[in-house]
């Protein structure tokens, strides 16, 4: 499944009234771990249709990562009916990332 960009036009569509659990990246491009955590995002996006896969470049969309209370990048949300269910800040392995969001 193709990654979603997301923005504060698009996250409600995407994310909030989305019919599956929604796994949503906070990331920004000069951050080292962002890059590390990045491509098994990537490969996860790849290999599972059950969710979908989101990021939010706190860069560009400051106001969605306030609204979170995202402070420490990368943070890893997942939502599940409109809510946040699970988070995690930092590098995790992809097998963490994939609990996080079946868990």
């Amino acid at each position: 499944m193709e990654i979603i960009e997301l923005n504060s036009q698009n996250f409600a569509k995407e994310v909030e009234q989305a019919s599956q659990p929604v796994l949503v990246d906070f990331w920004a491009p000069w951050c080292g771990p962002c890059r590390m955590l990045s491509p098994l995002v990537d490969q996860i996006a790849q290999e599972h249709d059950e969710f979908k896969v989101c990021k939010v470049n706190v860069d560009e969309e400051g106001d969605l990562a306030a609204r979170f209370g995202v402070s420490s990048i990368p943070t890893l949300l997942v939502f599940k009916n409109g809510e946040c269910v699970n988070q995690s800040v930092g590098f995790i392995p992809k097998d963490r990332v994939l609990a996080l969001v079946q868990g």
